[in-house]
This record gives C-alpha cells, structure tokens and sequence, in this order.
C-alpha cells in the first residue's frame, strides 16, 4: 500500500507540480484492509483545518503527513498555498483603433492575481443578479421597463478598474451593472426593482432610475444623459478638480440630435468628458447596419479623438478607459470611445431577443468571447488562481444574490405618505398637490 501510493503522489508531482498530502480515509473507506473497520469506530469525522493564520507552510505538512503512507485508507490529495500562484502575469490585448490621434491604449496589459479575481467577483456578480433580475421579473414581482446586462459586464468591470471612486459616472437606462460597481449593495438594486422601501431611490426610481454619489443614475430618455454627462465636465472643470465625468450610451441613442451638440459644446470649451458608446450590435431590435449609415461610431465625433475598443476584454476597456482619462486630465478636452460588446438577453425584458437575431448568434457570442469566461481562462492558464477558487467565489456569489432576493421580496413597500419626499435636497417640508385639489401630501427632504 505504502509502495502504490508513493508511486501516485510522485507521478502527481510530476505531472501537476503541487505539493502532495495523503489525508486518512479509512473512516469512510472499509475495504482496503482488514484493520479499517477498527479505525473507522474511533475517527467518524475528519480533522477540521486549523484557521489559515495556523496553518503550517506546505512543505511543512507534506512532511508530517507523509507517515500516514502505513495508514489504512489512505488517499492523496493536491493542496496549494497561495505561493504556488503567480502573482503577476502581462497579457498581450487587441489593438484599438484610433481616429486622430497619434497613438492609441497599450498592447500589453498587466494583471495581478488579486486584480483578476477582483474583476472576475464584479463580473461575476453582476451577471448572477441580472439573472435573478430575469427570474423575478418572470414571477411578475419585478414589473415594468426592465433592461438588463449580462454579457456587457466587462464594459462596467473595466472602466470603474480605470477611474477614481471621486470620478463622475452617468448612463442609460442599462444601469445596474454600473449601480453595483459604484458601490450599491445587491440587495438595495434588487429592492429597488421590485419598488421596497429598502432600495436605493427608496423603491420609486426602478429599473432605470438608480443613483449613488458620483453617479448620476439610469436615465430613462434616449441619448437625453449626454449632454447631461457634458454639464458635469463644466462643473469638474469649473472647480478645478482634476475629475472627469463618463458619460455613456448606446449605439440606439448614437444618432441622437443632442449627442452632437454636447459633442460641439465638450469640443469647444475642452471638457474633461469621456463620451462612451456601448455598442451592444442592436438598438431594440435593429441591427446598427440598418440604423446607421456609418458604424464607426467612435469616428463619430468628427473633431473629437476617438478609439474603438473590444469591449468584451476587461482589461482592453481598463486599460482604454486609463488612457482616456488621462487624455482628459491632461486639458486636451474630451474623447469618444466605443465599446465593442454584445447583450444576451433582449433589449428588455418585453424583448425576447430572437425575433432579429438568430439562437446560433448569441450561443456563438457565448461560446467564443465571453468576458468572464475570457478572464478566468486567462488566469487559469497563467497558474494565477485555481479552479476551486472560482467555484468558491461562484457559491459565495450565489449566496449573496439569493439573500438579496429574499430581501427584496420581504421589504415592505413605501408607504404613500413619502410618495413626494426628497423633491429637494435640505429644503424645509412642502405642501404638494395630490391627485386632485383638495387632496395634499408632504414633502420632506
């Protein structure tokens, strides 16, 4: 027994380069030898690891647990420490295209491991929610517009990775992904969907209406967060702070009248704006061929620089969105970028989405440029994390998400006495008109 399992521990060696334990099973396993019936009587339950903070190197406990080779029972099993990873690994990136300008993003991209699970926990979890977003709408307790993101997580992954938390964001009405990634707990989007009291607008905003500090929110008008996103960059400017405003939106909302004189306006007075088109290939259900007489949307800003980025690569758009910003802080005025990506589900969730376009075309996105399964590639196969932490992550994820729900579902609804709170921010209570002249209600901010 001791001679086989030297054998297999030495070829595992070779073979996967990890450290090998041989851990006592003979509590489970009663056929390897006559003794291990006995053993099984007086150890029912597996040792518990010592907390991490003791735990002993893993050189060290391949050494004091190799005199279980005369055990009964006995297994081997592959441990690694977070030494065995590596911590650091450069990854070559697709080359953008640039309309005026010199020079465009890097074709390398550094990536730690910390890092990368980092973006993988963020995409990771962006794409459980709007699946339970999607679930719960099919229950009927989400109701109304409701837009989702899975499949465009690298766009939001990527630029929050670029800017500072101090920076300015405002969107579309795509705006979870971005909600979560500036900060807002699952469980107060969620709650915010199915309208509870404990969402972030407090249960009145939706789908499409979500805000924290420095992000300016969904918006439900088509294109209307553009010039929007502009005024911020005057106010940035204004005060002198070294900040810029982001301001995206969708290849649907590119032909938009007032998107071009926020454009003319951002040109004229250099204000530090990023202009992002999130081209997802369909405006509700027109493909941007038939909309557009030009897809190039990037170009679209005519005197405005402008770089085509593959918006389904996190570290392409990290690494844009870095040299985008750092365009704005240097005064040279704004920058338009797009994002190449693609939505699996449908425009929203009245859409089923395969009305104009083909079941294959989405499986193939899926299959061939996924942005997490891109990502956790990437670092499995740099030996940069295991496969059992990603599964982990994916549990804990799971957990979360459903805890959320629960959440959003059980949180009472605003009562209608703060139907009209918060109209004005630090202003003293107000009488407001109610659904006729002789009904009133409150207003508190």
């Amino acid at each position: 027994m001791k001679n086989m399992l030297t054998i297999i521990s030495n070829a595992l060696c070779r073979i996967t380069g990890r450290n090998v334990l041989l851990i006592d099973l003979s509590e489970y396993v009663n056929v390897t030898s006559p003794a291990a019936p006995a053993l099984a009587q007086t150890q029912r339950q597996p040792p518990k690891p010592p907390p991490v903070s003791a735990r002993a190197p893993a050189a060290e406990l391949v050494s004091t647990q190799s005199d279980q080779l005369d055990r009964p029972g006995a297994r081997v099993v592959v441990s690694r420490s977070f030494a065995d990873f590596t911590p650091q690994a450069t990854f070559d990136i697709k080359k953008c295209d640039v309309h005026r300008l010199e020079e465009g993003p890097p074709l390398k991209a550094e990536l730690t491991r910390e890092q990368g699970l980092q973006y993988y926990h963020i995409m990771q979890t962006v794409r459980r929610m709007e699946l339970k977003a999607d679930q719960l709408y099919k229950q009927k307790i989400i109701r109304g517009f409701c837009h989702l993101y899975d499949g465009q997580e690298a766009c939001a992954a990527g630029i929050e990775a670029a800017i500072n938390p101090s920076d300015h964001l405002i969107t579309a009405y795509r705006a979870h992904g971005y909600t979560y990634t500036r900060g807002v707990p699952i469980k107060e989007i969620l709650a915010e969907l199915t309208g509870r009291k404990g969402g972030v607008a407090k249960g009145k905003g939706g789908s499409m209406h979500m805000y924290a500090p420095h992000f300016y929110g969904g918006n439900g008008i088509v294109g209307a967060q553009v010039p929007l996103g502009a005024g911020i960059a005057l106010a940035c400017q204004y005060q002198g702070n070294n900040q810029v405003c982001v301001s995206l939106y969708g290849d649907g909302a590119a032909n938009q009248g007032q998107i071009f004189e926020a454009f003319n306006m951002a040109a004229l007075w250099k204000l530090p704006c990023i202009f992002i088109c999130e081209n997802n290939k369909y405006g509700m259900g027109t493909s941007v061929e038939r909309a557009s007489a030009s897809t190039d949307y990037y170009k679209r800003g005519d005197y405005i620089p402008g770089i085509r980025v593959d918006g389904m690569d996190v570290l392409c758009v990290r690494e844009a969105t870095k040299f985008a910003a750092d365009h704005c802080r240097a005064g040279k005025g704004p920058i338009v970028m797009e994002l190449q990506t693609y939505r699996y589900h449908g425009h929203s969730m009245s859409d089923p989405g395969v009305s104009y376009r083909t079941r294959e075309e989405i499986q193939e996105v899926r299959s061939k440029s996924d942005p997490i399964t891109m990502l956790k590639e990437r670092m499995l196969g740099n030996n940069m994390a295991s496969i059992e932490e990603f599964k982990e992550i994916d549990v804990a994820i799971r957990k979360e998400v459903e805890e959320a729900a629960q959440f959003a579902t059980s949180d009472p609804e605003p009562p209608l006495e703060e139907l009209c709170n918060h109209i004005f921010s630090n202003d003293v209570p107000l009488e407001v008109r109610g659904a006729h002249r002789w009904s009133s209600l409150k207003s508190v901010s």
